[in-house]
């Protein structure tokens, strides 16, 4: 028969040895971590498309890029997600690829906040959709990376957008007229630079801007 004393020693040891066990239990969790998209202060990159002046495409000019298996992994795999959506013919699939950025990608200079109703707007005829058309031979074209080493790094098509335009080839400039008529061309030369649409992805795969102007 086990006497009191010798039982509370034992009860005091017990409850001991489960503190210590709960202690260490605790000290070995596991932590975990709520992964979020970076709010729009927190991006690493960020360009919203403005067309490059004249004076900026002046000097040495960027390698054109004619490859897509040049693209980093996560560029790579957003301009897919893009040229899907765009192949389908749908707006809201386009849209949808939108939505998947921290912020959405910038489509207009103006205070319009719906991309599906500017496009249906500026395109009333195909009800929007020439302006997936345009978005696809823009990604198909060839492009630049550009901006390097700064927070407006980007992946930009196509390459017209920092080749000045009395540099281009005249196998450039049939490259051109796959994208802009004969009159965006001719406003084009009194600017100095291409300034139809032209997209950009960043270097983390962020979908930055798909916009026509200044």
């Amino acid at each position: 028969m086990i006497k009191p004393t010798s039982l509370s020693i034992l009860l005091i040891a017990t409850l001991a040895c489960g503190a210590a066990l709960a202690q260490s239990v605790a000290q070995n969790k596991v932590r975990t971590e709520t992964i979020r998209p970076p709010a729009p202060g927190e991006q690493k990159f960020r360009n919203e498309g403005h067309a490059a002046s004249p004076d900026a495409i002046v000097g040495k000019l960027p390698e054109i890029i004619t490859n897509p298996e040049r693209l980093p992994p996560a560029v790579a795999r957003t301009r897919e997600r893009i040229l899907a959506a765009a192949r389908s013919g749908e707006l809201l699939k386009i849209f949808g690829v939108m939505k998947e950025a921290p912020t959405l990608p910038v489509f207009s200079f103006s205070e319009d906040g719906d991309p599906i109703a500017f496009w249906k707007t500026n395109y009333p005829d195909s009800e929007g959709v020439e302006a997936l058309s345009i978005l696809i031979n823009v990604l198909e074209a060839a492009f630049v990376h550009v901006d390097v080493g700064t927070p407006q790094e980007i992946y930009l098509w196509p390459y017209f957008a920092r080749i000045p335009l009395k540099a281009l080839t005249p196998a450039q400039r049939a490259e051109l007229f796959r994208i802009i008529t004969g009159a965006d061309y001719k406003d084009m030369v009194e600017f100095g630079v291409y300034s139809f649409y032209r997209l950009g992805i960043a270097p983390d795969g962020t979908w930055q801007f798909f916009v026509a102007g200044d």
